[in-house]
């Protein structure tokens, strides 16, 4: 896989999929940036395993939904690096319950996390990478941003949004030769599903064709790909990762 750039930011990467990104990117040669918001521990692991590997990696704690520490971080891995070649918006929250119980401020507080931050993030990758006219960046959405989920409204909203987004920054990109993308995993194996009772797990995998979760390297090398020279004619796409259960 070729990737021309040499640096990349993904938040929301000391766990889980953001990680796994992480790492995957890291065996790509990129420089990986990696951010977290309360995890400083497990993101100084994902450090080291990275290095420890052969890789080269910087830990950068923010808080993705706070505006001015996301232009800050961007300014400090420009000082460091003199550029970012690309961004992967991974970080997000949930904060599930029926629609009829939920509050305007728990539905408000997972748009601004989820959706309100990766434009944040995008407006600002847009910016630098205009500079040099080259870049490319992958927004992490999910199945329920396409199919919608009970008890997950503020959930489903965000990343829908983030579809209809990333096709809107992926046509004022366009001109400067900078992409934006979208992944939509499906169930993948991770700490949330490891907590699953079995019986739930099993009426899951029914619904999936491949009758399994998906391995979380499995949305890392879609994104690798995403980012990468040979994806240079794809813009503005969602790629689903979900196993064949939304086709």
């Amino acid at each position: 896989m070729k990737l021309s750039g040499k640096n990349v930011l993904v938040t929301g990467a000391s766990r889980g999929i953001g990680a796994q990104i992480a790492k995957v990117l890291a065996g790509y040669g990129l420089k990986v940036w990696i951010n977290y918001r309360s995890g400083a521990e497990a993101a100084d692991r994902v450090k080291e395993e990275i290095e420890a590997a052969g890789g080269e990696a910087a830990v950068i704690g923010f808080d993705v939904s706070d505006e001015q520490a996301f232009i800050d971080a961007i300014k400090t891995i420009v000082e460091s690096d003199g550029e970012l070649s690309y961004l992967v918006n991974n970080a997000g929250i949930t904060k599930d319950k029926l629609a009829i119980r939920m509050s305007a401020e728990d539905f408000e507080e997972v748009i601004k996390a989820n959706l309100t931050s990766a434009f944040i993030g995008c407006r600002e990758a847009l910016k630098v990478m205009s500079k040099k006219r080259f870049g490319s960046v992958v927004n992490i959405s999910s199945i329920v941003g396409e199919t919608g989920n009970a008890g997950q409204v503020n959930y489903s909203a965000s990343k829908g949004g983030m579809i209809a987004m990333t096709k809107s920054f992926a046509l004022e990109g366009a001109p400067r030769n900078i992409r934006f993308n979208c992944v939509t995993p499906g169930f993948i194996a991770t700490d949330m599903t490891d907590k699953l009772k079995e019986d739930i797990k099993e009426a899951y995998i029914a619904k999936i064709p491949l009758r399994r979760f998906g391995d979380p390297r499995e949305v890392a090398d879609t994104v690798a790909f995403l980012l990468s020279d040979h994806a240079g004619y794809i813009t503005g796409e969602t790629i689903k990762v979900n196993g064949g259960m939304l086709m």
